[in-house]
């Protein structure tokens, strides 16, 4: 695999991240604002509102869709061309949708605009890594995760406005507006690398693939990402449910809720790229998984403890975003790496795996929340990350007792 040149963080070399954070950005807001305008657009095409959690599986599963296409194809034409392809057709499906007369026409559409989670992470993520240094790629990692974080908290407060004062197809306008600015500044400031392929069949990109999910190492870390990120993402699936229908609060009070839980995954973040450079890479993350764990122990004496339940889900959710902040990106980092394979063709297999797998929990914790309630999402979140406690931890201990062996910080 060639070696590609990286560069240092600095104000210049930060314009092609925002670039992408904006579109990334764009494609997060896609689903944490049109999810609250969905009941109205359900009402509009005269179905019932069962149809709307629809919207966010299409759009998760057109991500996962076409990751393995999207990865070994910015191999061979460049992550640039193929990311500025994927952004345009983002856009193009976020004004076609204005058009849509029927709820079947609006979810084939909705599937479409998903393959832009795959444009970010088996192409955009791909490129962050091969532009910067290794500890420079994990601050920006963190630096987009916390802009990004403005989406769930930004989105249903203007998807209630949507419904309350506007049109829904203003959302997919702004939407599509923001990822056309986008655009401009990937295709002015991302650094385009000069790559010299051997030239193969596209059909051994299936022999590529193999050879990454055969690597056991690839596996244990990067089936560690879902079971780090899980709990947060139950959170945002389910919060709505647990919060205002389970514990009465009102919309406002709902929204308040988010802050302790989300501001804590933003501080992560932010700490971690102010001690990155201080401590062995990968020490964060064997202290932020355990913090998580305990994290899980404090929701589970919320359900034991009822008077204290709210207190307890609050303080323990903020626990584990704060300990996937300081963990997540150097987890990243490490599963990309942890193949030779042709980083794109990398970048794409962590994409399917983690998608599959956070699309198979967000479902099951549907289902069993429907027998067991608040119940089912507190184990849930405790034995995802006490998962991570086998063989992930393991993987991990070993790739730092190796990267200390060989002089790595």
């Amino acid at each position: 695999m060639q070696k590609l040149p990286t560069t240092t963080l600095s104000r210049a070399t930060l314009m092609f991240p925002l670039a992408l954070v904006l579109f990334e950005f764009s494609v997060y807001i896609g689903n944490d604002l049109v999810q609250p305008a969905m009941l109205a657009i359900t009402r509009d095409f005269g179905v019932s509102s069962s149809w709307a959690p629809s919207s966010m599986s299409f759009y998760l599963l057109g991500g996962v869709s076409v990751a393995w296409l999207l990865g070994p194809l910015s191999d061979r034409l460049g992550r640039k061309r193929v990311l500025l392809a994927g952004v345009l057709f983002f856009v193009l499906c976020c004004l076609l949708i204005l058009f849509t007369q029927n709820i079947q026409q609006f979810l084939v559409l909705r599937f479409l605009q998903g393959f832009g989670l795959s444009a970010i992470s088996a192409v955009g993520y791909a490129a962050i890594q091969e532009s910067f240094e290794e500890r420079d790629a994990i601050k920006v990692m963190a630096l987009m995760a916390n802009i990004s974080l403005l989406a769930p908290l930004l989105g249903p407060i203007f998807g209630a406005a949507l419904i309350d004062h506007v049109s829904w197809h203003w959302g997919f306008i702004a939407i599509a507006l923001m990822a056309g600015l986008s655009w401009f500044g990937l295709k002015y400031k991302m650094p385009t690398h000069q790559i010299s392929y051997t030239k193969r069949s596209f059909g051994t990109v299936f022999d590529d693939f193999k050879q990454v999910y055969r690597n056991k190492r690839f596996l244990a870390l990067t089936m560690s990402l879902p079971l780090v990120c899980g709990p947060i993402m139950l959170w945002v699936a389910l919060s709505p449910i647990i919060l205002v229908e389970e514990l009465g609060l009102s919309g406002f009070e709902y929204g308040l809720a988010q802050f302790p839980v989300l501001g804590a995954l933003i501080l992560g973040n932010v700490l971690l790229m102010k001690i990155i450079d201080k401590y062995p890479l990968g020490k964060t993350i064997l202290i932020g998984v355990p913090m998580m764990l305990l994290g899980g122990v404090i929701l589970l004496v919320g359900m034991i403890w009822q008077d204290y339940l709210l207190f307890c889900l609050l303080l323990g959710m903020s626990l584990m975003s704060f300990g996937e902040g300081i963990s997540f990106s150097i987890l990243f980092r490490f599963a990309l790496m942890s193949s030779e394979v042709s980083k794109g063709t990398v970048a794409a297999a962590v994409s399917m795996l983690m998608m599959s797998i956070v699309f198979i929990m967000i479902e099951a914790s549907r289902i069993l929340y429907a027998q067991w309630h608040i119940w089912s999402y507190s184990l849930l979140c405790f034995a995802l990350v006490a998962i991570w406690f086998g063989f992930p931890r393991s993987a991990i201990k070993q790739l730092m007792q190796e990267r200390k062996q060989q002089g790595q910080f």
